[in-house]
């Protein structure tokens, strides 16, 4: 029995970038991004990613400050995980997303992606970074 990818978030008051793992997570790859217009609209669209998917678990980006506190967009996420461990039964955790978008940002100038295209993938491409850091933390089981 496999025990399901994991769904990775960067969450964004505009677009949540998504990520998905392959089945052995072991890699994060981008997956596409949600346009944010409600709640609602959210959570139907992550249930039907999780459902195409096989996901059985949610890692969410933490934005933090460099001195490690958290502002207002640490409060959305943190909003947004509870809602998602009301909806799923399966783990929701948080990770430091610190430097994810900066990282993924530099992968995509480095790959000569035009800025048109950039602005597209940057949030799929900032949640891969957040999957790959949790995976390879070892704390995907």
């Amino acid at each position: 029995m496999t025990q399901g990818r994991i769904l990775a978030l960067d969450v964004g008051k505009k677009r949540i970038g998504l990520a998905l793992s392959d089945e052995m997570r072991i890699t994060g790859q981008p997956y596409g991004c949600i346009e944010v217009q409600s709640n609602d609209q959210v959570l139907g669209e992550l249930a039907a990613v999780v459902e195409k998917e096989n996901v059985s678990m949610i890692v969410l980006g933490m934005p933090k400050r460099l001195d490690g506190s958290s502002g207002e967009m640490a409060q959305e996420v943190k909003a947004l995980a509870g809602r998602l461990r009301e909806r799923f039964s399966f783990s929701v955790k948080l990770w430091d997303e610190r430097f994810s978008t900066h990282a993924a940002q530099r992968v995509l100038l480095q790959g000569d992606v035009s800025r048109k295209k950039r602005k597209k993938v940057i949030d799929q491409t900032a949640a891969a970074w957040i999957l790959q850091g949790f995976l390879d933390s070892g704390r995907a089981s």
